[in-house]
């Protein structure tokens, strides 16, 4: 069955005139008459009408019109997943995403991903948030696991709000608290996590007013675990960096509750293929199991 046939009368019907359909579908007026004349007679019914007002559908064509329109949504669906099928051969997807995000998501959302789509290979790189955007923007991954930073030129897909914590030495006073004030961070040592870290971190700062005696790190989140361990100073980490670790150390939450926006940025959305857009929505669906309350992505208040 030509599809496009009922394409065009469904165009017409909406249309009202066979002039405006014929320009909508780069038809001529006599080829777009003739097709809808070549319909109808295979299906031996009268299907439109044409009078003064222009064109309608006969009693015959409205029956018919729940079911054209079935058929038009199965072949729309059929042509995506031929585009995606397609698309699949022989192709790679290029990710990359925080340490942290490649030890507790990517393993997840890869192994589900592939179980469907065995030829497709994953390719994964870690990078602090900067190198992420300008990955992006040079074309050398295809999508970014990264905090929300509202940088212009990129789609973002929310996947979950990360919370922050303060980290505090063993034994410390304030350990008993059920939160940290933001505010008791004034004029303390603070360990600045790694590289790009202090643009989720430094906005809490401001509005809150206050001013640490900030030191700036260029070593990994792990190093800023053991040595606020050894006492050297405060920190703030997020609840996915420390889940699964047993550091002695206090993770409270922040009061005011503060959190970090985790997601995926692309380049564009409309220009993103068929199957990076499902490595997408397995995302969303693992992320979403992940941190359920069922899931294993519970946060812990101390370590």
């Amino acid at each position: 069955m030509d599809t496009k046939k009922w394409e065009a009368l469904l165009t017409a019907v909406e249309a009202g005139s066979f002039t405006k359909a014929a320009e909508r579908l780069g038809y001529t007026q006599s080829g777009l008459t003739h097709m809808m004349h070549a319909l109808e007679k295979e299906v031996g019914l009268s299907l439109l009408l044409r009078d003064r007002y222009g064109v309608r559908l006969t009693t015959a064509g409205e029956r018919l019109l729940p079911a054209v329109r079935d058929l038009q949504q199965a072949a729309k669906r059929l042509e995506n997943q031929i585009a995606l099928v397609g698309s699949t051969k022989k192709e790679n997807i290029r990710v990359a995403a925080y340490s942290s995000i490649c030890m507790h998501w990517l393993p997840s959302i890869v192994s589900k991903f592939r179980r469907d789509y065995p030829d497709i290979s994953v390719d994964i790189r870690m990078g602090n948030v900067d190198e992420m955007y300008t990955w992006l923007q040079e074309d050398k991954v295809d999508l970014s696991f990264v905090s929300n930073q509202r940088r212009e030129g990129f789609d973002w897909i929310p996947l979950w709000d990360d919370p922050l914590l303060a980290i505090l030495p063993p034994n410390d006073p304030m350990g008993g608290l059920n939160a940290f004030p933001v505010s008791e961070f004034e004029g303390r040592e603070f360990l600045m996590p790694s590289l790009g870290f202090d643009y989720d971190i430094l906005p809490i700062f401001h509005r809150a007013g206050v001013a640490p005696d900030i030191r700036d790190t260029s070593v990994d989140d792990a190093t800023v675990i053991s040595m606020v361990e050894l006492g050297l100073g405060y920190s703030i980490l997020s609840d996915l960096i420390l889940q699964g670790r047993r550091d002695n150390i206090i993770a409270l939450p922040l009061s005011p509750c503060a959190s970090r926006s985790l997601g995926i940025a692309v380049h564009s959305l409309r220009q993103t293929t068929p199957i990076t857009l499902r490595l997408i929505d397995y995302s969303k669906e693992v992320v979403g199991d992940l941190h359920s309350p069922l899931g294993t992505g519970a946060a812990h208040s101390k370590f």
